[in-house]
């Protein structure tokens, strides 16, 4: 019975996805009127592609986008910057124990790949030669760019590859880059909620920075509206499942255009769903991140061996523009973009691209199933639905390996209400299953390597997770969801605000400063927490804080080993040391040294990597009556030092059933 259910439901799922596919195609519903394709590549120094609607222009053989003509507008791109300066693909790398070193990607190969009325495809290719050690990154990289045939847009992705002769190598960073013109381009889009007019490039010029360079106060704005303001790129970073959409909208009287970077599949991005990363900032300056560090650190980078064979392909991304007609709002070009986001995103994997090494719709495969989360202390130990799991495919390694996990594709998708899921379009490879249940903390691993073929399709059936749990709750702290959301997030210093954030207690913690405010809300003491970040004491001195978790037994401790699970949202350089009853006791009950370097407090996450200590207590630790749990951090050399608590709980020993 159970089996005819599951198949009942797995049947529904993929009529579902079906309808999915015939509700959108990347054709645009192109009609035999639409303009055809033009290429015209007999200029020595570019390259013009048209299909009457836009018309892109890169320069040959170097692969720089040079030229976007839409609308009537000549070029959206600023003009005012250097040909090699207004869209380009770019890394950041360095040889191990070296220093970083940005480099824009500059061709050296140009040809046509495909060329006809429908479509347009070109390639740049740079090759790495032995003689470039040293001053290029030391991988095989082919730009490509698309132009289809009715489409408001273009598509471009590119194929990084190494041959087993290649030197060791890390690299920190992939992305595309585009800036568009500063007169016209004020107004930008991340998300519904987190879109508003911005500053210019001057107004930061002209301000005061900040704690880092990245962080400007508005002292000398253009438009007084912006003065006392903080401009941050990070203020607009985003989780890589959520980062689909966002641009820039021009408020031109005569013509209102939308410039949008569409990503339709997280498959190509490192680091798994939850992974953050830059969007849209001041400039105006567009991008689409493929790999970075950001909220991770060097844990998350792309470390190659000597003599590591690589290939991937990172894109096709969607850049899309969009028009109205002087008399309408200009803010519906947004929900425009959004429509087109999903329209792109139902029709991924694309069947367009002629690269080899892009693997199309009919040679993917799916893997089904559905997970059973079992916590034999929650509910009598029943089976539970893996309500909203997030379920993904990814590189083979330990369990929640998959948030560092940087090199391969990864695919993910989250379970429905009764834990059902589908892992669709995955390209051929082997894998593991991962997966984690809000609501409860640690990671599930599959058993089994899946290995996925052409046109397969995985049924998992049922999978149990058991999370990690030793005895039943004496007490918790917070809510399991990998991020810091549900502890306080003080007010913003008001000398210090994004305006945008004001009136909006979700974004709060995007704020300016917030690594000051406890120390304007504890002064002389550290948090107490009763049950039932560093300080800083002036002149750029900071000191260690230590919290204290009081709770009471109200009878003598259960013989045994009680459990404190501790779950961090973020780390960053810290030194977290926990005693129990006599803080500073040597030893500490648990010590972790030098933990984290994702800067999710510099970076206003509200979480980076996420980390899981079960710790033992043993009993006689314990005292009837009150207790204190003793939590210091104890690096406090800059304010950015320090952890993110997810969720704290206390356990019992455990019982014979």
């Amino acid at each position: 019975m159970k089996k005819q259910i599951f198949m009942l439901r797995w049947f529904g799922i993929m009529i579902m996805q079906l309808c999915f596919l015939l509700a959108g195609s990347s054709d645009d519903n192109i009609s035999d009127s639409s303009a055809a394709v033009k290429l015209n590549a007999e200029d020595p120094e570019q390259v013009v592609i048209d299909n009457g609607i836009v018309q892109l222009t890169v320069s040959k053989p170097q692969g720089y986008v040079i030229g976007i003509s839409y609308h009537g507008i000549d070029n959206v791109l600023e003009t005012r910057h250097a040909l090699h300066d207004r869209g380009y693909f770019d890394v950041v790398w360095n040889e191990p124990g070296k220093n970083s070193i940005a480099q824009r990607i500059n061709g050296t190969h140009f040809s046509i790949v495909a060329s006809d009325e429908s479509q347009v495809e070109v390639s740049f290719v740079r090759t790495w030669t032995s003689s470039m050690q040293g001053t290029d990154v030391p991988i095989n990289i082919d730009q490509r760019y698309v132009m289809r045939r009715g489409s408001s847009g273009f598509y471009s992705y590119a194929i990084f590859e190494r041959p087993q002769s290649f030197p060791a190598v890390e690299v920190d960073q992939v992305r595309t880059v585009y800036k568009l013109q500063e007169h016209r381009f004020h107004y930008m889009a991340v998300s519904d909620n987190r879109q508003r007019f911005m500053p210019t490039m001057e107004d930061r010029e002209s301000g005061q920075v900040l704690a880092y360079p990245e962080a400007v106060l508005l002292t000398l704005p253009s438009n007084e509206d912006f003065k006392g303001e903080v401009d941050d790129k990070y203020q607009y970073s985003c989780e890589n499942k959520d980062n689909r959409v966002h641009g820039w909208i021009s408020f031109d009287s005569k013509a209102p255009v939308g410039f949008w970077m569409i990503t339709p599949s997280d498959e190509f991005r490192n680091a798994g769903p939850t992974k953050q990363d830059l969007t849209s900032h001041v400039g105006p300056i567009t991008l689409s991140m493929f790999v970075s560090t950001h909220y991770g650190g060097k844990e998350v980078t792309m470390a190659f061996q000597e003599g590591e064979t690589y290939k991937k392909v990172f894109g096709p991304v969607f850049v899309y523009l969009n028009s109205l007609s002087s008399n309408e709002d200009p803010h519906t070009l947004w929900p425009d973009a959004v429509q087109r986001m999903y329209k792109e995103a139902r029709s991924w994997p694309y069947d367009f691209p002629h690269s080899r090494d892009f693997i199309p719709p009919t040679r993917r495969g799916s893997a089904i199933g559905r997970l059973i989360v079992q916590d034999r202390y929650n509910r009598g130990g029943r089976l539970l639905y893996g309500e909203s799991a997030y379920v993904g495919l990814a590189l083979p390694g330990s369990e929640g390996s998959w948030q560092r996990e940087s090199k391969g594709y990864q695919f993910w998708t989250q379970a429905d209400n009764k834990g059902y899921f589908m892992i669709k379009n995955v390209i051929p490879g082997h894998y593991n299953l991962f997966a984690w249940v809000p609501g409860f903390i640690g990671d599930y691993k599959h058993n089994n390597m899946i290995t996925i073929t052409s046109g397969s399709l995985i049924k998992l059936d049922s999978l149990v997770y058991s999370p990690p749990r030793n005895g039943s709750t004496l007490w918790e702290i917070g809510f399991p969801d990998r991020t810091a959301a549900e502890f306080y997030i003080p007010d913003p210093n008001p000398k210090f605000i994004n305006k945008l954030y004001k009136e909006q207690p979700t974004n709060k913690f995007r704020q300016y400063g917030l690594w000051e405010r406890y120390a304007a809300l504890y002064p002389h003491n550290d948090l107490v927490y009763t049950v039932g970040v560093d300080r800083r004491i002036g002149n750029g001195v900071f000191q260690p804080t230590t919290w204290q978790i009081i709770f009471e037994l109200k009878d003598n401790a259960i013989r045994g080993s009680y459990t404190l699970q501790l779950a961090l949202a973020s780390a960053t350089h810290s030194q977290l040391q926990i005693w129990l009853n006599e803080e500073g006791d040597n030893p500490a009950l648990f010590e972790r040294v030098n933990m984290g370097e994702d800067n999710a407090i510099a970076r206003h996450g509200i979480h980076g990597l996420y980390w899981l200590f079960s710790i033992d207590i043993p009993s006689d630790r314990l005292v009837k009556g009150r207790n204190t749990i003793y939590l210091r951090q104890s690096n406090a050399t800059n304010p950015f030092q320090g952890v993110m608590y997810d969720y704290i709980r206390l356990e019992r020993p455990p019982t014979l059933n």
